[in-house]
């Protein structure tokens, strides 16, 4: 597949496809039948797509075929045998905790590379995104939703966690006191809310969610891809030092404000000897 060097199996067995066409990558979760619901297969062939895509791709979209973004964990997984020769989370608790552990970091690196500010990522959502589905959408750097699409953090009535790196974007979204009721009480966030709160970029009718992901898409490509990068990391290092002003994380020498200065001084350097260089080939 061009711009790719993933196994076609690989997705089949995840239930994703993947559709790459010059610098835009589209990833489709496919599992129509359960709402595109999620499985520890579901993660492995994310996380390959992450690792396997070509530089030249710049966006990649995530989205869900049919009606639903995605309906979160898969039910089976709740079951003492787990299907398909997939284990059941019954089964993987009864293993020691660094065992565990090792588990969730491994389904961790299916969402991870979507933050990664080598590319812009863009979530399209209709219909439900709950649980991992919600943490998939927060994992992208943009969301663009149908006005009927619903958010909900289900894992807490499930009596486990959001464990897929959702809770960070979550509170950076929508601040910590809103997080927390939206996690604890597991209720439906609609779409007019999450442009509201800041969950969303924007809101558009069902029918006209493609167009205005490609028009976001077409925006997103015109600007060089060395600046586009340079000014996504420098936003991710201000989220991080922001937490760190507000107690949450942070660290090292200087106020936040310097250290961010200076971050975007040593950026602009960057940019401008990549610049020079260009010109004098």
């Amino acid at each position: 597949m061009p711009g790719s060097t993933i196994e076609s199996d690989l997705l089949a067995r995840g239930g994703v496809r993947l559709d790459v066409e010059g610098a835009r990558a589209t990833i489709t979760l496919d599992r129509q039948e359960v709402l595109n619901a999620q499985t520890p297969l579901t993660w492995e062939a994310l996380r390959a797509v992450g690792e396997g895509l070509a530089p030249e791709v710049r966006v990649v979209v995530v989205r869900g075929a049919g009606r639903s973004f995605s309906a979160g964990l898969d039910r089976r997984l709740f079951t003492p045998d787990g299907f398909d020769g997939v284990p059941g989370l019954f089964a993987l608790a009864t293993e020691p905790s660094e065992r565990i552990e090792a588990a969730i970091a491994e389904f961790q690196r299916g969402f991870a590379w979507l933050r990664d500010p080598a590319r812009v990522t863009v979530a399209a959502v209709r219909g439900h995104a709950i649980g991992a589905g919600f943490q998939l959408a927060l994992a992208c750097d943009l969301r663009v939703l149908a006005d009927d699409a619903r958010f909900s953090m289900a894992e807490t009535s499930l009596g486990i966690v959001p464990d897929l790196g959702g809770t960070l974007p979550l509170v950076r979204c929508v601040g910590y006191a809103r997080a927390a009721e939206i996690c604890v009480t597991g209720r439906r966030v609609d779409a007019e809310e999450a442009l509201r709160i800041g969950l969303a970029n924007r809101v558009v009718p069902g029918e006209e969610l493609d167009r205005a992901v490609d028009d976001l898409v077409a925006d997103l490509l015109r600007p060089p891809a060395g600046a586009v990068r340079e000014t996504l990391a420098l936003l991710a290092d201000a989220a991080d030092r922001a937490d760190g002003v507000n107690g949450v994380g942070g660290g090292g020498g200087g106020s936040a404000l310097e250290r961010q200065m200076a971050a975007e001084r040593a950026a602009q350097a960057r940019r401008l000897a990549d610049l020079a260089a260009m010109i004098t080939r």
